[in-house]
């Protein structure tokens, strides 16, 4: 028996999809290469970053951009072998970072991360995740007096939004979070920040309840999606063929190439993101730290000490470069001198983003019964629980609770 729906893709965003279709009564079957949790959803920080609700794309960015570029370890890199096929991506994210694109992208960013905060908590609930919320908040910290007043125009819209921040002095970060460098005088702790106790164990655990609830999780790599009369045929690379009524794609970095046989071009990018866990005890992290100049957190999960960010635009293709992992740890023990940096675990791993910072939500092009999902960057657990909602009202017929024309996969 052929299942209303198939899901592709099993990282966080398709699994939280998958529960949110099953609550409304449809049979679901999440179809991934890997299985659950083998990709961005394993490695990343954790984070439930609601208050990022500027868009990467912006005026700022554009600024440090070419400063960083020329740092082939640095927070924002191109290798050489990626940078002439990545230069249409570039164009096109330059022309996102114009004071008016960043304005709509941000009122857009808003109400989805709006969105994602207000489904949390019932969806944790009801998957039975919710004792794996932290509510720790983050500290972002800066190593000049420059730094931070700069900083404050973009806390300012956060504020204006009902984010709450603290600006702090550095007795103030100290009562927060002994141990800090001395180069850091100033920081900006928000204590709304949330997270999970460790993502990849999250992710797992949203598999569990989706075969609890009876969903079927099945391996297999999708080359072709077709519409197929009053449904949606998916062509295995085996040459093995599946049908279901409606497809949600959710792929990660990899729906770009089946969305372009649905007729819709859509420039999808892959920030490799690198990381190092260190055991639990190697250092007292008390808050999610974010060195904002430098493009890393550290963070306290179940698993260890995370240290890990930067963004290497470098495709799917190309060796990990994991010096990036390195530099980033030699960095993150100067910053936090205490920081024991032996029998660590690098990773390295692959987020979707596309170039003015918002996710494709949406319909296909060729056919309504394919719904996209994908393109979150590094908000992907962020706003998984919001796409969710998302998706499920598309499916159902159901009216969305926010506006979707900035989400379009044909806006570009």
């Amino acid at each position: 028996m052929q299942p209303e729906v198939i899901v592709v893709g099993a990282g966080v965003v398709g699994l939280s999809a998958a529960l949110a279709l099953q609550m409304r009564g449809l049979s679901v079957t999440v179809l991934d290469r890997e299985g659950p949790a083998a990709g961005a959803s394993a490695g990343n920080a954790g984070a439930l970053a609601f208050s990022d609700i500027l868009p990467l794309a912006s005026p700022g960015m554009l600024r440090k951009a070419p400063k960083w570029l020329l740092d082939p370890l640095g927070p924002l890199t191109v290798p050489p072998a990626y940078a002439l096929k990545i230069a249409p991506w570039m164009l096109r994210f330059g022309r996102a970072c114009s004071p008016a694109q960043v304005r709509r992208s941000t009122v857009a960013q808003t109400a989805l991360m709006d969105l994602a905060r207000a489904e949390l908590e019932p969806f944790l609930a009801a998957t039975g995740t919710l004792p794996m919320l932290r509510k720790e908040g983050n500290l972002q910290v800066y190593e000049t007096e420059a730094e931070f007043r700069a900083a404050l125009p973009g806390w300012q819209v956060r504020e204006d939004h009902g984010i709450e921040v603290v600006h702090m002095d550095r007795a103030a970060m100290d009562a927060l979070q002994p141990g800090l460098a001395p180069r850091f005088q100033r920081g900006t702790f928000t204590p709304g920040w949330q997270s999970v106790s460790d993502p990849k164990d999250f992710a797992l655990a949203l598999a569990d309840r989706f075969r609890a609830n009876g969903g079927t999780l099945a391996k297999g790599e999708v080359a072709a999606l077709e519409p197929s009369g009053d449904g949606v045929r998916i062509r295995l690379a085996g040459g093995e063929t599946l049908t279901a009524g409606q497809v949600v794609l959710a792929a990660g970095a990899h729906s770009h190439f089946l969305a372009r046989g649905l007729g819709d071009r859509i420039p999808l990018e892959t920030e490799r993101g690198y990381n190092t866990t260190l055991p639990g005890d190697a250092f007292d992290l008390r808050t999610q730290i974010t060195f904002g100049g430098h493009g890393f957190v550290v963070t306290r999960l179940s698993s260890g000490i995370r240290v890990g960010g930067a963004v290497e635009l470098g495709g799917l293709k190309l060796p990990p470069n994991f010096r990036r992992s390195e530099a980033m740890l030699k960095k993150a023990q100067g910053f936090l001198p205490g920081l024991k940096t032996v029998d660590g675990k690098q990773w390295m791993g692959f987020r979707p983003s596309l170039p003015d910072t918002l996710p494709a939500i949406g319909k296909a092009r060729a056919t309504p019964r394919v719904t996209y999902a994908f393109g979150h960057g590094h908000l992907g657990l962020t706003q998984a629980t919001a796409t969710a909602r998302l998706v499920a009202d598309l499916i159902t017929g159901a009216p969305p609770p926010i506006d979707l024309t900035p989400f379009s996969p044909q806006r570009f």
